[in-house]
């Protein structure tokens, strides 16, 4: 039920009112008994913050809405409402016929492990405690969240920015952000600012790709940074102020390097580029793998020697201040980062990259295909690790194959010291899922 993104798919089909009435009753029955709820500008949104909400009350709980907001903003609000849990309907970066639900904890995380199992079990054995009506939950609302948001940020970045900034919302929930650099003193010109759920201006995935216009305006004007979005504005990409679009693995190791300092580590998924480990070890800090997906991430920030975490599709934390991905922040913070060290096409080229390839593999069978290529890998190589999905390492760099944790495909990633090494690489773990492709057994579709 739960990928790595909470539960997501597509509406009427694996997202239903009645999916979201069940998460609700679970949160409230495993003991929230005060829980945020917000929303992505997606239409289906109001009816499953709607279902959410009855199965919250109905199981005895306050439930707090704060109407559409970015996901960081629930996030950061279940402390702010002293509130047990958050709930967040969106689906993030997927299409427009999507939606979903992310859960989160009292300190701002998102829900992963026992935590998110125990509200699955209760889903799957229709075990929820229902309340009389006399003792039914309140629906309370606020419409402060959002500048609240704002001024948490603002208070986390010192000094007047004094940058031009071409923000992509996305037609998201990312406008916040424009209120955010406008108070730290950066000019903002805004892209698709208007939000629309069903994204009329640009895919709502921040990729190089999508985001063309956004970098053609920063390059044909004198902006110097464009920040762009995804749906719910938890991610943040940047275009530098030539129109080039940094990997993610650069931002990462970028923040990253801002941050450590000597005998420190960072948080990163299984995914990431070796530059990120390169850049650190540099500084005398470290790095360590964890599943892919943000809650995982922050789940190790919560160590005391974890100063940040990171994933290269856009997701940035700095546990101090926060254990959600948060756009808004990450904005402010590049900001930041570009006023105090130089322009950004500069810091990127500091950043020692090696030959890496990223693709995408559409199949309803993800974890079959997966789990038959770890079969044949693991008595092939010496290093196997299948702390999420399966990677090889071998002297001349590694491969990835793993299971979207929030769409029907299967993800491959290699990286080498040599392009050829590389290619080669990638053309194996491509060839092993195809191989995997030809004696799985696709689930029937209706």
């Amino acid at each position: 039920m739960f990928g790595t993104s909470g539960i997501r798919g597509t509406v009427g089909e694996e997202v239903t009112a009645a999916v979201a009435l069940a998460v609700g009753r679970a949160v409230a029955s495993e003991g929230a008994q005060r829980v945020v709820v917000g929303r992505d500008p997606r239409s289906t949104g109001s009816a499953l913050v709607d279902a959410a909400t009855a199965g919250l009350r109905e199981c005895g709980a306050d439930a707090v809405s704060l109407g559409e907001v970015p996901t960081p903003t629930v996030a950061r609000a279940v402390e702010w409402y002293g509130a047990d849990a958050g709930i967040a309907v969106t689906a993030s970066h997927n299409p427009a016929s999507d939606n979903g639900l992310k859960l989160w904890t009292a300190d701002g995380a998102a829900y992963v492990g026992t935590a998110q199992e125990a509200v699955a079990d209760r889903i799957r054995e229709d075990d929820f405690d229902l309340v009389s009506w006399e003792e039914y939950g309140r629906r309370m609302r606020s419409r402060r969240a959002r500048s609240r948001h704002v001024d948490a940020v603002v208070d986390a970045v010192d000094g007047d920015l004094d940058l031009d900034v071409v923000l992509d919302v996305g037609n998201g929930s990312g406008r916040v952000t424009a209120d955010v650099l406008r108070r730290l003193g950066c000019t903002v010109q805004t892209l698709a600012a208007e939000p629309d759920g069903s994204f009329p201006t640009r895919p709502s995935e921040p990729t190089a790709d999508n985001c063309e216009t956004l970098r053609n305006v920063v390059a044909a004007t004198d902006a110097d940074l464009g920040i762009a979005h995804d749906g719910d504005a938890d991610r943040m990409r940047a275009a530098t102020a030539s129109g080039a679009f940094p990997s993610g693995d650069v931002l990462l190791a970028l923040f990253a390097r801002d941050v450590a300092s000597a005998g420190d580590r960072v948080a990163v998924p299984i995914d990431t580029s070796i530059a990120v480990d390169t850049t650190l070890e540099a500084i005398g800090a470290s790095t360590f793998h964890t599943k892919v997906g943000d809650g995982y991430v922050a789940e190790r920030t919560r160590e005391t020697d974890v100063v940040f975490g990171g994933e290269p599709s856009g997701a940035w934390i700095w546990p101090d201040l926060a254990r959600c991905p948060d756009g808004p922040l990450a904005a402010a913070k590049l900001a930041e980062l570009v006023a105090r060290r130089g322009p950004l096409d500069d810091l990127v080229a500091q950043i020692e990259t090696v030959p890496l390839r990223r693709a995408n593999i559409e199949t309803t069978a993800k974890h079959d295909l997966v789990e038959h290529v770890a079969d044949r890998v693991v008595d092939r190589y010496a290093n196997v690790s299948t702390i999420d999905g399966v990677r090889v390492d071998v002297d001349a760099g590694w491969f990835l194959v793993r299971a979207s944790g929030t769409q029907p495909l299967v993800r491959i990633t290699a990286e080498a010291g040599v392009e050829s090494e590389m290619a080669s690489l990638f053309e194996t773990a491509t060839d092993l899922v195809a191989e995997a492709k030809q004696v799985v057994t696709v689930p029937a579709t209706d």
